[in-house]
């Protein structure tokens, strides 16, 4: 049976599910993948503020509660030129570091980003005889990326799999109204509502 080892690029997955519209269930993943063969490990590479408040801190716990290995780094805040103020953290080292120190554990690697910088580490792993995977969304997915796989996964295909229905991404909630409307009667052509 095939060895499967998942890699999870949380930035780079929120960003696509920010794009579809549509939110993802991280178990689902886990199952979808893992019926392909036999999961070896699964991680998880998410950067988390200082200190970590309540909601990242729930959701790391029920990342490694469903079986995730979760790689977190501090987001750190830099100016750009024109003197704004952003925060950002990467995580590709641990990311590629995991991916080339546990190759001997697996025979497919499914990378669940876009990011071109990993086309080099892909490259390795498939001189070693490894399979890749890549799934993201095509317009958020380098072409030299698309090319190093062995196979690529768009998630619009997979959505039904991998979907967390009727769940709101927290950016969108932000300033929304909280209680959603409801018509209790039916509205009439005359109705002015």
């Amino acid at each position: 049976m095939e060895r499967i080892a998942l890699f999870i690029d949380g930035a780079n997955v929120y960003a696509a599910a920010k794009r579809l519209g549509w939110n993802f269930d991280h178990r689902k993943i886990l199952d979808y993948f893992a019926a392909q063969g036999a999961l070896h490990n699964a991680f998880y590479y998410t950067a988390v503020p200082v200190p970590m408040d309540d909601k990242q801190k729930r959701f790391t716990d029920a990342l490694t509660y469903m079986g995730y290995t979760v790689r977190t780094r501090p987001l750190r805040e830099a100016t750009d030129e024109s003197g704004a103020t952003y925060r950002r953290a990467s995580l590709d080292i641990e990311i590629v570091t995991d991916l080339l120190s546990t190759s001997d554990r697996f025979d497919t690697a499914v990378l669940l980003t876009g990011d071109g910088d990993f086309e080099r580490p892909v490259e390795v792993l498939r001189a070693r005889g490894k399979r890749v995977v890549v799934a993201s969304i095509a317009e958020m997915t380098s072409y030299e990326l698309r090319n190093a796989a062995d196979q690529y996964v768009d998630f619009k295909d997979i959505r039904e799999h991998v979907e967390r229905p009727g769940y709101r991404l927290p950016s969108e909630q932000r300033g929304a109204d909280p209680r959603p409307f409801y018509a209790s009667a039916a509205l009439s052509d005359s109705d002015d509502r």
